[in-house]
């Protein structure tokens, strides 16, 4: 077996895992999901959506990543050389991601430094679409935005210098420090936001329950969605970092360690959030529904108009508050870089300095274009499709290839028990082989519904006022991301095909 790159310790791993999964949709996507699909009581679909769906899923490809020690594309063409398409795909998918994944990061920094003089003065949402990004019509570029584009240069220098460390001397410290760091952020955050006057009437909206809603299916989709997204699963990544595993590691505990971890935090976030947006409604005098809001508008529309009413410190919650975006930010983007320099070290057998300069480098170039006038809208747009699209549906097609088609799921069980204090059973088999794909494809079928009717009709939904062209373009990324896939899997391994097959062939013996 070739001499692969070892995480220095269970810690590391752990830690990398985490903070993969850690990202930006945990501190403005979940607090607003939870409390739009019934606050309090969306905690039990989504627990069960965890336990039958993301730790499943985080365990089965660690053991995929364990087993065949290899990138998403070496793992998928070590399982089948007709499935290799799928690790390319998650890959591709991992690659768009990062384009403008690390404009977000870009504008949390720039945040940051805004917060030392509330720069963004009284109208928050006119100075980001304005003042800062300078935001053209819907469908046009437009030129580079200069404070844009000298932030995103220095997350690209950070996020590439780290890769070129490699997985012990880069990954595994910046994690260890960043994470950490994360966490005493934004408990110091959170700690703060639930002395503000309102912070308690802001936590009875956040988990007030509304049981009826439990009845609909779509808080059901809902709470897979949210647990799907956010674990960083279904796009090369976990395989990738679990193929960094020693021999004797122990796949479900670290899987269990993961998940709980990074749905804590969504808590922690929830909380903070919750907080905030209830001090801010009673100092408008308005109920807390009437100031709930998620995504980019929330950090950095909602907050900085919240921190300019903040009794005292303003300047240090507002620098607390971004720093921990581009913290979260950061982990999550070194995770997703990784899955195509692991896949073209495999894959083309060159230099990892060299899949850093190319992948990362070409990555890089590409994002530039978020960092134009017409940015936000290329990015509101590809964000919604690749995720959506691409992520999704490939999570369909990875479970139903591993546990349908090539009836994967005792073998994979087999050997996850071997090296785990926690054997599995058939809540494992029965959540793979049953569950998630019927919860997924149904998810899948109303996405695709919905959105098809869109592309055929006057009405473009969420994006009401883009151009046609613009969501055509949403729909053309998505795809690409697979026909590109499917090419990359025809062109031959550099050192020929035994070496891929060599463990399946030993496994055969």
């Amino acid at each position: 077996m070739e001499n692969r790159s070892q995480w220095g310790t269970r810690a590391g791993f752990i830690l990398a895992a985490v903070g993969s999964a850690i990202g930006l949709g945990n501190i403005w996507r979940f607090p607003s999901v939870a409390y739009e699909n019934g606050g309090g009581a969306f905690f039990i679909p989504y627990l069960f959506a965890l336990l039958t769906a993301g730790i499943p899923i985080l365990i089965m490809e660690f053991t995929m990543g364990h087993k065949y020690r290899g990138s998403a594309p070496l793992t998928f063409s070590r399982l089948n050389k007709k499935t290799e398409f799928v690790g390319w795909w998650g890959v591709l998918v991992a690659f768009v991601i990062s384009t403008y994944y690390s404009v977000i990061i870009a504008w949390a920094i720039s945040y940051s430094i805004f917060s030392f003089k509330l720069s963004w003065g009284s109208s928050t949402d006119t100075f980001l679409t304005g003042d800062y990004l300078h935001v053209a019509d819907p469908g046009q570029i437009g030129g580079l935005v200069p404070g844009v584009l000298i932030q995103l240069i220095i997350v690209w220098l950070a996020t590439l210098g780290i890769l070129f460390r490699g997985v012990k001397k880069g990954i595994e410290v910046a994690n260890r420090i960043m994470i950490p760091t994360l966490v005493v952020v934004f408990l110091i955050i959170v700690i703060r936001a639930i002395t503000l006057p309102g912070a308690l009437e802001g936590l009875d909206a956040f988990f007030k329950p509304d049981f009826s809603k439990i009845a609909s299916p779509d808080v059901w989709v809902a709470a897979y969605g949210q647990i799907f997204f956010s674990l960083s699963i279904a796009f090369a990544i976990m395989i990738t970092y679990s193929s960094y595993l020693p021999k004797k590691s122990d796949i479900t505990n670290n899987a269990f360690i993961t998940g709980f971890g990074n749905s804590g935090f969504e808590l922690l976030a929830g909380i903070g959030v919750f907080s905030v947006l209830g001090f801010m409604a009673v100092q408008q005098g308005v109920s807390v529904d009437e100031v709930v809001s998620g995504g980019v508008g929330l950090a950095f529309i909602v907050f900085p108009a919240i921190i300019n009413e903040f009794p005292a410190f303003n300047e240090l919650f507002g620098f607390l508050f971004f720093a921990s975006l581009v913290l979260a930010g950061m982990t999550s983007l070194i995770s997703i870089c990784e899955t195509y320099i692991a896949g073209l070290v495999d894959k083309f057998k060159i230099s990892r300095a060299k899949a850093v300069m190319f992948g990362g480098g070409l990555a890089a170039i590409i994002s530039f274009m978020f960092a134009t006038r017409g940015g936000l809208n290329f990015l509101d747009v590809t964000d919604y499709f690749i995720n959506q699209f691409g992520v999704a549906v490939l999570g369909l097609v990875e479970v139903v290839v591993v546990a349908w088609l090539f009836r994967k799921l005792k073998e994979y069980q087999k050997h996850a028990n071997d090296v785990s204090d926690i054997r599995l059973g058939s809540w494992w088999t029965i959540s793979l082989g049953v569950i998630t794909p019927i919860v997924l494809g149904y998810m899948i079928y109303g996405l695709f519904k919905q959105n098809l009717t869109k592309a055929f009709s006057t009405d473009n939904g969420n994006y009401e006022g883009y151009p046609d062209s613009l969501i055509y373009v949403g729909w053309a990324i998505a795809a690409l991301a697979l026909v590109l896939g499917i090419v990359l899997s025809l062109i031959k391994w550099r050192k020929g095909e035994e070496e891929v097959k060599s463990i399946q062939d030993r496994e055969a013996n």
